[in-house]
């Protein structure tokens, strides 16, 4: 087999793949948007009878969008994956732990000179 027949085969491999991915990327596009459910239907449905011609009006059409929706889902993300490493982490903001000390001074569970060198901890 020559280099150039499978330097083409790969690069028909390459493109079947980036065809894929692009059909995969409307088509969930297409169902976290919020269009109707009859108008997704009638995307889905041009997007599978005419493929090449559904995605690049769907691109044309809805690309600017497409881009904000997967900007803002990729920022929910980030910020859940912030909020669940924090949780796990148990850490605190410094007011949280003051308020901690705090009440456990109240509480009478530490002393005064326990709550001033923890105090000092948590502020520098």
């Amino acid at each position: 087999m020559p280099v150039l027949d499978v330097l083409f085969s790969m690069l028909i491999f390459f493109l079947f793949i980036a065809w894929i991915w692009v059909l995969i990327s409307v088509i969930s596009d297409i169902f976290r948007s919020d269009m109707s459910g009859w108008s997704k239907a009638l995307w889905v449905l041009f997007v599978i009878i005419l493929p090449w011609l559904g995605v690049l009006i769907y691109l044309i059409v809805n690309g600017d969008d497409m881009a904000d929706r997967s900007a803002k889902d990729a920022i929910a993300m980030e910020e859940a994956q912030r909020a669940y490493i924090k949780s796990a982490a148990g850490t605190l903001s410094p007011s949280d732990e003051l308020a901690k000390l705090a009440a456990l001074k109240e509480a009478g569970d530490i002393t005064e000179d326990e709550y001033q060198k923890l105090r000092a901890q948590v502020i520098g």
